[in-house]
């Protein structure tokens, strides 16, 4: 079976660092990877390469059947252009930890915009699916309020359903919770747990391991741009192999 995702022999500089350092990942269609891992370790950046939003210095990224970058033969890194391009964004939602909703739009309108003008779907069913979306993200009632009428935790549950309105194959969490106090970080997790919990393809960096424990089918762990150690929840949480591992894992449970 085709991966949903496949992302081989990473490689991401910023000047003089290395950010990633040959990172190779696949995820399988329903499943539920959380990355893990300190500040600096190349979580993000990772997040960032497979979404698009960075280019990679080196290796290959494919969704499904597409390859979307690959060895250009000259040492770079070529990318797919045009019609191949438009397909792969159309693949996969991202989740920002800053909420990223257009701020003079109401809710119903930030879910609505991008299946309306870029996938030019009609009308009736994209507003059908955004209420549909609003209700079972707890908003019924929001459809008119604007960005900064909202709690925060609102405003994340309005972004997620954003990314859910384009019908992604793999939808993709970077922190979605660090901007929000405890209180309201619970309304958002449920919401990832109900989707997990629909068999949703998603990849979740967080730091909320109890979270990662009850959510994911496996769990990833980088440090300083390579992927450490990756396993079951039970495997990587609970007996950790690599001592750096289970140095970053004292830390939570202290």
């Amino acid at each position: 079976m085709t991966a949903v995702v496949s992302i081989k022999d990473a490689r991401k500089a910023f000047g003089d660092t290395e950010v990633l350092r040959g990172i190779s990942l696949e995820v399988e269609r329903g499943e539920v990877v959380a990355v893990i891992g300190p500040s600096g370790g190349g979580k993000s950046t990772l997040l960032r390469c497979m979404t698009l939003l960075e280019t990679l210095d080196g290796g290959s990224l494919a969704y499904g059947g597409l390859e979307v970058a690959g060895p250009d033969g000259a040492g770079a890194v070529r990318y797919v252009k045009g019609d191949a391009l438009k397909e792969a964004r159309g693949r996969f939602g991202l989740v920002f930890q800053s909420y990223n909703l257009f701020p003079h739009m109401t809710v119903m309108r930030n879910i609505a915009d991008a299946p309306l003008r870029v996938q030019k779907r009609p009308r009736p069913e994209v507003e059908a699916r955004a209420r549909e979306l609003i209700e079972k993200m707890g908003l019924s009632g929001c459809e008119g309020k604007v960005p900064c009428q909202l709690s925060g935790g609102q405003q994340q549950r309005v972004s997620i359903a954003r990314a859910l309105a384009l019908d992604p194959q793999i939808l993709y969490f970077d922190e979605p919770t660090s901007a929000l106090d405890p209180e309201l970080t619970a309304g958002v997790l449920s919401v990832i747990k109900g989707l997990a919990a629909e068999h949703m393809t998603m990849v979740i960096v967080t730091h909320e391991m109890s979270f990662a424990r009850d959510v994911a089918d496996r769990i990833v762990f980088m440090d300083g741009g390579v992927i450490v150690e990756q396993g079951s929840p039970e495997q990587v949480l609970g007996a950790a192999k690599q001592e750096r591992t289970r140095a970053f894992l004292a830390g939570y449970r202290t």
